[in-house]
Formats: structure tokens, sequence, C-alpha cells
């Protein structure tokens, strides 16, 4: 799932990764450069535990400041 998530200030990217490497070996984090300070977060977590996340990161982000994207899986690469 890939989701863009709304701070205030840019966030601690390597806390932030670090965490999430925890949780999904295989997840993937950014800013994007072009609507800062948006989190980029490609992830197998849902979004209740990505909130969850980030509070321990010491981040307070309410959920609707997190926003999952709709799925572009073709499903071609696993059925």
């Amino acid at each position: 799932m890939e989701y863009h998530v709304a701070f205030d200030a840019a966030p601690d990217l390597d806390l932030i990764e670090q965490l999430l490497l925890d949780g999904d070996p295989a997840a993937v984090a950014d800013l994007d450069p072009h609507s800062a300070p948006v989190l980029r977060v490609s992830t197998l977590l849902p979004k209740d535990d990505l909130q969850a996340l980030l509070r321990r990161a010491g981040y307070m982000i309410a959920p609707d400041r997190i926003r999952q994207l709709p799925s572009i899986c073709c499903g071609g690469c696993s059925g």
C-alpha cells in the first residue's frame, strides 16, 4: 500500500525508515520534493499500524493526514 502523510515540518526520515524496516523489511519511505512536507510510504502495514509507528517516532499525526493511495498493482508479478 502507498500512503502520503502530511506533516507540519519535515520529519526525521532516518528514524521513520528504521521503524518501518523493523516492521516491514521491504518498506520504502521518502519525502516528496514537490509537495513538502509530505512523507511518501510504501509498506504492507495497514493505516492504523503506520499511524502507531509514527507516534512511536514522536509524531502525533491525525488519521485524516494519512492518505492511502489507490493500488496501482496490475497483478502481473505475483498473480
